[in-house]
């Protein structure tokens, strides 16, 4: 210990919104009255896909995941008493990115605010939703661009602000192991430096490099994860100074805000969680010079559902405690020097480097981006398989799986969830602004933006004039798709080699078997429909189904109802499975289901797999769905045989 002052507390926040601008603000209000320190802003997917309310693919979407957002008076509601020029506000916004903090300067100038002291971030990383989320909209060259032109505009006018945020966290979310997470993300800079250096002068480049800050993922083998970020720390440093030159060390600071790990919650006994997200925290917040400057945690029952704000009161406890209570700021680092640790940040650092290595061969990480995500489902099938053959111990999964009760379960009401009439509420206030606002106005500025994106300029001013006009966030992504073109990502599944996993061989005799009796290979056509980018579970489901001998058909995120449909009638599948982790499962496998019924397909079995309350369940099973699957079935060997099972054919072949 020194005789140095108390550190200053990492700021304290909760990802947080839903339902409707004004009950997040609500929420945020009440939040903020608890001792959080910033916002941390959740978008519905519409908002992030660049779709206004009355889309058709943003049925049963909206207000979800998150808030929507689709003109200003929306994001006015949503800071409605909250004075931005005194709040630290992070904006966890891609695609749109551009467009969401058009739309942020503008109430913060109805509110008075100087614009230059503005302080947040918004994510503005498209490599990682080509990757893991899905949220893209644009072909990767023309978004990279978009996201040089708010970093441009924010060094030049919002100077506080970080305008480009690197997202590792849905990498590890998505199967990375730590040190992919580190080259991936590190990979994702570099693409977007190398876009900024020309943009400025070669005596201000520097302190732009300076405003680049990184989100990650913080997972249970919290040594591992804490020399990850020492880690981090190192390359960015060795970075900044070799590649681009930076002498300042102010401006080589590996500056990041960290959501611990999701993906490692369970929902069995989801009372474990607690702990899981505790010990998680530790991993980046002990070691002084690797420390988190924003930490946000998940909630104990975030793999059931929405967390309810006394939830998130939780999680933000865990925060205070450790910071206000522990004497942890008090110290120095505690591990500089620990040979253990200086052996693993040095092993992970030259696997990192390799990695680089192969990335940087082709091309970076925009030319590498069909590698990078079969690499994430080849790590993710590793992972499952280690979970399934009982190698990696997972408390209430796959050992101890017996236990009392847990009374946090009680009474039913465990989770929040958004009235379905909020839709139809959000379409009627969006009807209302397009009605009132001045149209001439709006064609007026969307044409300007179209001349901008066309001409190559900086796209920033006129989405900041088209956002005081009054266009839509729809409106606004409708331009960026008809000059830039929409983007169809990679699946990573046909690359992606498979691991080594037991049960296999006589899943595929069973497969073998059924397939004879049909005359065909047995074929399930695995499906995403709405907006739903979290697609780590139907990739992991279409690999085991490749494996075990299936026909498989999997043509990647974002489908309609009717597309799936079209699909299932061109591709006559025995099983159609489909993922939905949003919570729109129960409007959009209605239409599916009406959909196949008028196509004559309705005999066709239908499984469905997402973050699914019991309730729903049922009722899904109430309209014709055979089997549904929460997070709780790990064993992917399982779902193979309940698809052999339901398949036409299987009784016959069982005879």
């Amino acid at each position: 210990m020194t005789d140095r002052p108390k550190d200053r507390p990492w700021l304290i926040r909760t990802y947080a919104g839903h339902s409707t601008a004004q009950a997040s603000n609500a929420l945020y209000r009440a939040n903020l009255a608890k001792g959080q320190t910033g916002l941390s802003v959740a978008f519905d997917l519409p908002t992030q896909t660049g779709y206004d309310s009355d889309h058709e693919l943003a049925r049963g979407e909206v207000g979800k995941v998150g808030v929507p957002v689709a003109h200003l008076g929306d994001m006015r509601a949503l800071f409605d008493q909250i004075p931005l020029d005194q709040m630290n506000t992070s904006m966890t916004i891609n695609a749109t990115a551009p467009w969401l903090l058009a739309l942020y300067i503008a109430v913060a100038e109805e509110q008075g605010a100087d614009i230059t002291k503005l302080q947040g971030t918004v994510q503005n990383d498209l490599i990682k939703e080509y990757l893991s989320r899905g949220t893209y909209i644009c072909p990767p060259q023309p978004s990279l661009k978009m996201i040089g032109d708010v970093a441009e505009y924010c060094y030049r006018h919002v100077p506080k602000w970080n305008p480009m945020n690197v997202c590792s966290y849905h990498l590890q979310e998505a199967g990375a192991t730590p040190e992919q997470e580190l080259a991936f993300a590190l990979a994702t800079a570099i693409a977007v430096l190398d876009e900024l250096r020309p943009r400025v002068a070669a005596e201000d480049f520097p302190a732009l490099v300076g405003r680049i800050s990184f989100f990650v993922n913080a997972g249970i083998r919290f040594v591992t994860e804490m020399c990850k970020m020492r880690a981090f720390v190192d390359l960015w440093d060795e970075i900044c100074r070799e590649r681009y030159d930076v002498a300042d060390a102010k401006y080589r600071r590996f500056r990041y805000g960290v959501q611990v790990n999701s993906l490692g919650l369970t929902e069995q006994q989801p009372e474990n969680n607690v702990h899981r997200i505790l010990i998680e925290m530790l991993a980046v917040t002990l070691s002084r010079n690797a420390r988190a400057r924003a930490v946000q945690l998940p909630a104990w029952n975030e793999a059931l559902g929405l967390p309810r704000p006394w939830d998130q009161q939780w999680s933000m406890r865990m925060q205070q405690i450790l910071a206000y209570e522990t004497d942890l700021l008090e110290f120095d680092d505690l591990f500089d020097g620990n040979p253990a640790v200086e052996a693993k940040v040095k092993e992970l650092k030259t696997a990192a480097r390799h990695e680089l290595g192969t990335l940087t061969a082709m091309g970076g990480a925009i030319g590498a981006i069909d590698y990078m995500k079969s690499r994430l489902v080849e790590s993710n099938l590793e992972r499952i398989g280690r979970i399934e053959r009982k190698e990696s111990v997972v408390v209430g999964v796959n050992r101890w799986t017996e236990g009392e009760p847990s009374p946090l379960m009680e009474g039913g009401a465990t989770i929040m969830t958004v009235d379905p009439a909020v839709e139809a509420q959000q379409i009627a206030q969006l009807e209302d602004w397009r009605a009132t606002r001045d149209g001439a106005a709006v064609a007026q500025a969307l044409a300007t933006l179209r001349s901008a994106a066309e001409a190559g300029d900086n796209i920033m001013p006129a989405s900041i004039d088209a956002a005081r006009a009054g266009v839509t966030t729809g409106e606004w992504a409708a331009e960026m798709r008809r000059v830039f073109g929409q983007y169809r990502g990679p699946t990573g599944v046909s690359a992606a080699r498979s691991n080594r996993t037991k049960g296999l061989e006589d899943l595929r005799a069973e497969v073998d078997a059924v397939s004879d009796r049909l005359g065909r290979r047995l074929k399930v056509l695995i499906g995403k429909p709405g907006l739903d980018g979290h697609s780590n579970g139907a990739e992991q489901i279409a690999c085991r189904a490749r494996d075990c001998g299936m026909d498989m058909e999997y043509d990647g995120i974002r489908m309609t109802p009717a597309e799936l449909a079209d699909a299932a009638q061109t591709g006559a599948p025995h099983v159609i499975g489909l993922s939905i982790l949003s919570g729109s499962h129960l409007p959009l496998v209605s239409k599916l289901l009406q959909l196949l019924r008028e196509k004559g397909l309705g005999h066709i079995p239908v499984v469905v797999g997402g973050i699914i309350p019991d309730k729903d369940a049922q009722e899904l099973k109430n309209m014709g769905v055979m089997r549904v699957y929460t997070p709780k079935d790990f064993n992917l060997n399982t779902i193979m045989s309940d698809i052999i099972t339901i398949a036409p054919g299987h009784e016959t072949a069982a005879e």
